[in-house]
C-alpha cells in the first residue's frame, strides 16, 4: 500500500470515528425508544396473536370433524373446554387471576353488566373460568366493529359473541342464557382512565331488555384492569375521530402482570314497578359500588403489581 493510500485510509477511518462520536447519543436514544415501544406493545400484540391462533385451531377442528352444527350447540363443548383451559392458564400465570361471587349468578337467564377496560382480556378470563367451573356459556354483546375484524367469524360464533340487537338479546334470554354487556363499550375502553369513570352516556337498552325479559341484572367488575392495560391520554383529535367513525384508532399499551380479581355483585332482581331509566341508575350505582370497594382510586400500577403477593383468599 502506497503512503498516499495509507493517508486516505486513515482519513476515512478517522471520519467514521468522528461521525460515530457525534451521533452515538442519538443512536442510543433511538435504540432505547424502539425497545420501550416493543415492551409497551408486545403483550397486547401477543394477545391478538393468540386470539387469531385460537380461531385457526377452531377451523382445523371444524374441518377434521366435519362439523356443520350450530356454533352454540354442545357439539363444540370439547373444543370450548380446550380454549377455555388455555386462556385460564394464561390468566393464572400472567395475572394471578381470581374470580369471586360466582354464587351470585342466577341458575337461569340474566344480564351481566361490567366495566370495560382498555382491553377486555379480564372478561375473556371470566368467560373461560365460568365455562370450566360451570360448563356454562355466557353470550357477549360486542360492538359492531368487532364483526368487521377479518378472520374471526368462527371464533365469535362458537364463543357466543353477538351484535346485541334487542331481538337477539331477548331470544338468548328466553333460551336461558346469561347475556353480558358493557354499556360504556368502546368509548369507555378508549377514554376512561385510572379514575375508573363509568362512561355510559344515555344508554339504557340493556335495562329495557331486562325489564321486558323479566330477568335480573348482575353487576361485575375486575380489579386493576386499567393498571394492566392502558390507553394514551385523551386527545381531542382522537375523541372526534372516534365519535365520527365509531372505530378505535388509539392502540392500548402495557400488559404488566398485575393482579386481576373479578367480582360479581349481588343481582338486581326484576321489578315491574321501576322504569328503564331508574334501573340504569341502580345498575350504575351497583357497578360503581364494586369499583369503590375493590379498587384503589386513582389506580396504582405498583400497588397492583404488589398485590400478586397478597395472600388473600383465592377464587370462589
Amino acid at each position: 500500500m502506497t503512503s498516499l493510500s495509507c493517508l486516505f485510509y486513515a482519513l476515512e477511518e478517522w471520519t467514521i470515528v468522528e461521525l460515530l462520536k457525534k451521533y452515538i447519543f442519538h443512536l442510543i436514544i433511538a435504540s432505547l425508544t424502539i425497545s420501550a415501544i416493543l415492551v409497551f406493545f408486545i403483550v397486547p400484540l401477543t394477545i391478538v396473536f393468540f386470539i387469531y391462533l385460537t380461531n385457526i385451531l377452531l377451523l382445523i377442528y371444524q374441518r377434521n370433524n366435519e362439523l356443520k352444527a350450530d356454533p352454540l350447540s354442545d357439539v363444540w363443548n370439547g373444543v370450548r373446554k380446550t380454549i377455555a383451559g388455555f386462556w385460564d392458564i394464561y390468566a393464572r400465570i400472567w395475572h394471578g387471576y381470581e374470580l369471586h361471587g360466582v354464587k351470585n349468578l342466577p341458575e337461569g337467564p340474566g344480564i351481566l353488566v361490567y366495566y370495560h377496560g382498555a382491553i377486555p382480556i379480564d372478561y375473556l378470563y371470566f368467560l373461560s373460568r365460568l365455562f370450566l367451573w360451570k360448563k356454562r356459556l355466557c353470550l357477549s354483546v360486542a360492538d359492531h366493529f368487532v364483526f368487521r375484524l377479518p378472520g374471526l367469524r368462527l371464533l365469535l360464533a362458537v364463543t357466543g359473541v353477538i351484535p346485541g340487537t334487542r331481538e337477539e338479546c331477548l331470544d338468548a334470554l328466553k333460551k336461558g342464557y346469561l347475556v353480558s354487556i358493557s354499556p360504556g363499550g368502546v368509548r369507555e375502553a378508549l377514554f376512561s382512565d385510572e379514575s375508573y369513570q363509568l362512561m355510559w352516556g344515555n344508554r339504557k337498552g340493556f335495562a329495557q331488555v331486562a325489564l321486558e325479559a323479566k330477568v335480573p341484572i348482575i353487576p361485575m367488575y375486575t380489579q386493576n384492569v386499567r393498571e394492566g392495560y392502558r390507553m394514551f391520554k385523551e386527545r381531542r383529535f382522537f375523541r372526534q375521530l372516534y365519535e365520527s367513525t365509531r372505530l378505535p384508532f388509539t392502540p392500548p399499551y402495557g400488559g404488566l402482570p398485575v393482579k386481576f380479581r373479578t367480582y360479581i355483585g349481588q343481582p338486581i332482581p326484576y321489578d315491574p314497578n321501576i322504569t328503564a331509566e331508574e334501573l340504569v341508575e341502580k345498575t350504575k350505582a351497583a357497578v360503581q359500588a364494586l369499583i369503590s370497594k375493590h379498587q384503589t382510586i386513582p389506580g396504582s400500577i405498583w400497588k397492583a403489581l404488589l398485590e400478586r403477593f397478597d395472600k388473600r383468599r383465592k377464587s370462589d
